[in-house]
């Protein structure tokens, strides 16, 4: 078998891995709820509103603040909205799980032993951009 074709049959195989389900079937929930998909809608809509104040040359700075406060708190209500955290979630998951097969791969194209080799970590080393140690 050609690596392509071993690329092909690894594609399959992260369609049936858990992560990949869960990812799914959050993403299409997330996709499905009414009330997610308004509070994106109007978070763009705000959000587009914003850079048009942003870029008018006589600009009202407390229409800026006014307009800046309630794009967060649109964007507070769409991140906490339980599709959108179990999206999330899953997402990360996913990524995490994609990331693991590509350092194998890279590794592997390296010259490194795929057996040997580790799942990458998240950590940047900055605290100040951490949630937190696991």
């Amino acid at each position: 078998m050609d690596v392509i074709a071993m690329a092909r049959e690894l594609g399959k195989a992260l369609q049936q891995e858990d992560a990949y389900i869960a990812y799914t079937l959050t993403k299409q929930n997330a996709d499905n709820d009414p009330a997610l998909q308004d509070g994106i809608g109007a978070f763009n809509l705000k959000k587009m509103e914003l850079q048009k104040a942003i870029s008018d040359p006589n600009r009202d700075q407390e229409k800026l603040s006014q307009i800046d406060s309630e794009l967060k708190e649109i964007y507070e209500r769409v991140m906490n909205n339980p599709s959108m955290i179990a999206y999330n979630a899953t997402k990360g998951e996913m990524e995490k799980l994609v990331n693991y097969i590509q350092a194998i791969i890279t590794g592997s194209a390296n010259g490194e032993d795929p057996e040997t080799i580790q799942e990458p970590s998240s950590c940047t080393g900055s605290c100040s951009s951490c949630g937190g140690c696991h």
